[in-house]
């Protein structure tokens, strides 16, 4: 399919995989929206696109906090005004953690699931009018973390679980309108700032749990590696997709027995 004149909104998109996403269907032809909160970044992120789009590629940076509902509703008022319609939404905004699970509070869960979760449902409702409209896109970015948890990630394994859910149910029920609802659900993604975390949020950890995906034993992938895999699923109107894919297959051998799931996490992490 072509994207060309298609209107796209990406959260969570001033860095890391958001970014390389908006340039990707930027590139593509499609007029891109960016959020995230910090105006500065935001605006140099859409300069660095703007750079490589095709012409007459419109790419707008809109500031705006996710887990506020009256900046959801801006966000996704002021796209429509400029463009129109809103093709592809992608909840990308979201934020991982490293923390023993007995140490992780009720405070900590609550603060994972509102940016992890209830942004993706908050800016999910706020575009699914416009979405189911023009039989558009809504793309959840999940994690392999969605798909089975594993030590020392505090209460990240269970928001991402819930993105899951969420997706299938939305899935399931809007489908059937015409609505290509879509999964990713990637290992550890490498950044271009290598993020170090906070000496007292790894301080009680593991050494192997300080290391990028939680220790996981994978590749770190490229965002614009995935980014791309990302846009073409899309335009196949793919259900779900997860890197790398081999991790299917301990997924399903997880579902067979827990004792069994329980091992291979121990063993691939």
């Amino acid at each position: 399919m072509s994207w060309l004149r298609k209107t796209v909104i990406v959260t969570g998109a001033s860095g890391g995989l958001g970014f390389h996403l908006a340039e990707a269907f930027a590139r593509e032809g499609a007029d891109v929206v960016l959020t995230a909160r910090t105006r500065a970044t935001l605006d140099d992120a859409a300069a660095k696109i703007r750079a490589v789009a095709p012409a007459g590629v419109e790419v707008v940076g809109i500031a705006a906090d996710v887990t506020v509902d009256a900046d959801v509703e801006r966000l996704i008022a002021e796209t429509v005004a400029r463009f129109g319609k809103l093709d592809v939404l992608v909840n990308n905004a979201g934020l991982s953690m490293r923390k023993a699970i007995l140490e992780t509070t009720v405070d900590d869960f609550r603060s994972m699931m509102e940016l992890n979760l209830m942004a993706t449902v908050r800016c999910t409702r706020a575009a699914a009018s416009h979405l189911i409209a023009v039989k558009g896109h809504l793309v959840n970015i999940g994690s392999l973390s969605g798909k089975s948890a594993s030590r020392w990630l505090g209460a990240y394994p269970a928001s991402k679980f819930a993105v899951t859910a969420y997706t299938q149910q939305l899935r399931l029920e809007l489908e059937p309108e015409g609505l290509h609802v879509m999964l990713v659900c990637p290992g550890p993604i490498a950044r271009d700032d290598d993020r170090v975390r906070s000496p007292e949020e790894l301080a009680k950890l593991p050494p192997e749990a300080r290391k990028p995906g939680g220790g996981v034993k994978t590749s770190r992938i490229r965002p614009e590696t995935l980014a791309a895999k990302i846009v073409a699923a899309c335009a196949a109107r793919k259900k779900e997709i997860v890197v790398p894919w081999k991790a299917r297959i301990v997924f399903t051998l997880m579902q067979t027995s827990a004792t069994l799931g329980d091992w291979l996490v121990k063993k691939l992490t």
